[in-house]
C-alpha cells in the first residue's frame, strides 16, 4: 500500500506536468511575434449589401470623411480626384497613407473618400481616422498595428471660441495707457 501513489501525489506530478510545458508555449509564443512583413492576414466578408466593400467613418474638426476599401491594386480617390489633384501638400499626402503604410497594405488595396466640411488639414485627418477604422473591419489582426500608429484614436481639439470682451479667443485689445 506505501508503494501506491495517493492521488496527492498525483496532482502534484500532473501540476508539475502543466507548469513545465505551459512555460515552454510561453517562450514559443514570445518567440513567433509576427513582424509587419509577414503578416497575411484573412479579411473578413463584407455584408452582403456592401458589394465588396469594408467602411469606416473619420472625423476631425468639422470634418467628415466616408471612406470604402476593397481589395485592389492601390488606387486612392477622394472625391472623384486623384490624391495628388486633391492635396497640394506633402505633408497631408504623406497622413493619409500612414494606416497603409503601417499595416503594408498601400498596394493591396483600393480607396474611395467621400470627404466634407473643414479645410484640407482637417479633411486628412478624417480620412487618417475612416482607413484605420475600415482596415480593422476588413481585419482584426490589424487593430494593434493601427493601435500602436495612434491611428484609431480621434483627435477631439477643435477651435476656441470667441469670447466676450476680447478680440479673440485669448487675445485682448490693445491697452492705451493715455
Amino acid at each position: 500500500m506505501a508503494d501506491s501513489p495517493t492521488p496527492q501525489d498525483s496532482n502534484a506530478q500532473d501540476a508539475t506536468a502543466q507548469d513545465s510545458s505551459s512555460e515552454e508555449s510561453v517562450a514559443v509564443a514570445v518567440a513567433e511575434k509576427p513582424t509587419v512583413s509577414s503578416l497575411t492576414h484573412e479579411w473578413t466578408e463584407p455584408k452582403p449589401k456592401a458589394g465588396g466593400y469594408h467602411w469606416g467613418t473619420g472625423r476631425r474638426k468639422s470634418s467628415i470623411a466616408r471612406v470604402r476599401i476593397k481589395q485592389g491594386t492601390g488606387k486612392f480617390v477622394i472625391n472623384g480626384r486623384e490624391v495628388e489633384k486633391y492635396f497640394h501638400l506633402e505633408r497631408d499626402r504623406n497622413t493619409i497613407v500612414g494606416p497603409l503604410d503601417a499595416t503594408d497594405t498601400r498596394k493591396r488595396v483600393d480607396v474611395f473618400v467621400n470627404a466634407t466640411g473643414g479645410g484640407t488639414t482637417g479633411q486628412a485627418g478624417a480620412i487618417v481616422l475612416g482607413i484605420a477604422r475600415a482596415l480593422k473591419e476588413a481585419s482584426k489582426d490589424y487593430e494593434a498595428l493601427l493601435r500602436d500608429g495612434k491611428f484609431l484614436t480621434r483627435d477631439g481639439r477643435r477651435v476656441e471660441r470667441k469670447k466676450y470682451g476680447r478680440r479673440g479667443a485669448r487675445r485682448s485689445f490693445q491697452f492705451s495707457k493715455r
